[in-house]
């Protein structure tokens, strides 16, 4: 790691680095619409190996368990309750962090689709204009492009015609995440729609134009919607002549809420939020935000009793250890293992990469920093 490392960070130039965004911004049709780093990130196959088996451990884990079962559907809002629910989730990820042993530890686990056609664009991207050796691969578990391709297009289109299969979103044309869009529909025919703009007529739904829909790719999150009460022309409660790929309930069942009921070393403690000793030394994190919204490192005593249980948890604040040297200093760095659960369990397909020196890694703690941003992982294999 450290040798690849060292050769990058001696042959960086910003020429390359504009050639990189150049790359993406040729591939998607668009520039980039949220920070991408400067740098891949060179990881071994044994570390991601560890994160890999301890979210599939976490997972097997959580389904074993009849009270979190129980408790998980019981915490599936009324009015986001959707019939025909799938046995287990088709897309699992689970966000890590690297701490002072060296040692993977969560920060979050959830049941809900992520940049799974952007991601290999982006490594694509790095590798095209940085010549990132062809020894090393973009993808964990001896995956090649194709073989993702192949698992991915089962998840999403599952044997449907793509013409009818559609990635339900809010307003995508206008989501930072618009260009992982554009490549799902490059890759497999399937297009984005406005989740406001789908009709319902009986039992079954159409896309504007009136094309039916038989299977649906869901990016719409639950909080956005709330959050700009946005009026939908169908009910999630309807009984539909629908498929989905990625069952909307478990947004719900697999999510922050899951992390109480987790015993795993490498899952620092959590509970639901109540008083604890020291609050400073603890994270409040809202159950069903997305991309930090929300989120408080270092709470006060009265932030902590001001939060809801059945809203919010509070979590062991890790110290993540800085591990990627840059030209600004040493940046932390979060894996997140992307998994499709197809057929014998989850299956490590991909890794997404945010690399940060703030208090979290989303672009609104990193801001006016460089060698900073969304990246994507390099493995290295183990002599």
């Amino acid at each position: 790691m450290r040798n690849h490392r060292q050769r990058f960070n001696a042959s960086f130039t910003p020429e390359k680095y504009r050639r990189f965004l150049q790359l993406l911004e040729e591939r998607a049709g668009e520039p980039p619409r949220f920070r991408h780093s400067e740098t891949p990130v060179f990881l071994s196959a044994e570390l991601v190996d560890r994160m890999a088996q301890a979210g599939r451990e976490m997972v097997e884990q959580l389904l074993a368990n009849p009270e979190y079962r129980r408790a998980s559907s019981q915490a599936i809002p009324e009015r986001y309750r959707v019939p025909n629910e799938a046995s287990v989730p088709l897309f699992v990820q689970a966000d890590f962090g690297i701490d002072d042993d060296l040692n993977p530890k969560l920060v979050e686990i959830q049941g809900f689709p992520s940049l799974y056609a952007w991601q290999p664009t982006m490594a694509e991207c790095y590798r095209d204009a940085y010549g990132i050796d062809p020894a090393l691969s973009a993808f964990p578990s001896g995956l090649d492009s194709s073989e993702y391709h192949a698992l991915l297009r089962k998840a999403i289109v599952a044997g449907h015609d793509p013409e009818n299969v559609v990635l339900l979103e809010i307003d995508p044309e206008n989501q930072k995440t618009h260009a992982d869009f554009v490549m799902t529909e490059r890759m497999f025919g399937v297009k984005s729609v406005d989740i406001a703009q789908v009709r319902k007529v009986g039992n079954k739904l159409f896309t504007p134009q009136g094309v039916p829909i038989t299977r649906i790719y869901n990016r719409a999150i639950v909080d956005e919607l709330e959050r700009k009460n946005i009026q939908l022309q169908f009910d999630w409660r309807d009984d539909l002549d629908v498929e989905w790929a990625g069952h909307p309930n478990w947004f719900f069942r697999l999510s922050k809420f899951s992390l109480p009921y987790l015993d795993h070393p490498a899952v620092p403690r959590t509970m639901f939020a109540q008083p604890v000793d020291y609050p400073d030394q603890w994270v409040l994190k809202p159950l069903w935000s997305f991309a930090g919204l929300g989120v408080v490192v270092g709470p006060t005593r009265e932030q902590i009793l001001a939060a809801s249980p059945e809203d919010f948890i509070v979590q062991e604040r890790v110290n993540f250890l800085p591990i990627i040297d840059t030209p600004h200093g040493r940046t932390k760095v979060e894996v997140r293992i992307m998994y499709l659960w197809l057929d014998d369990g989850p299956r490590t397909v991909n890794t997404i990469i945010r690399m940060g020196r703030g208090t979290q890694m989303g672009v609104d703690h990193n801001k006016r920093m460089e060698w900073v941003g969304a990246s994507a992982a390099f493995i290295e294999k183990e002599p």
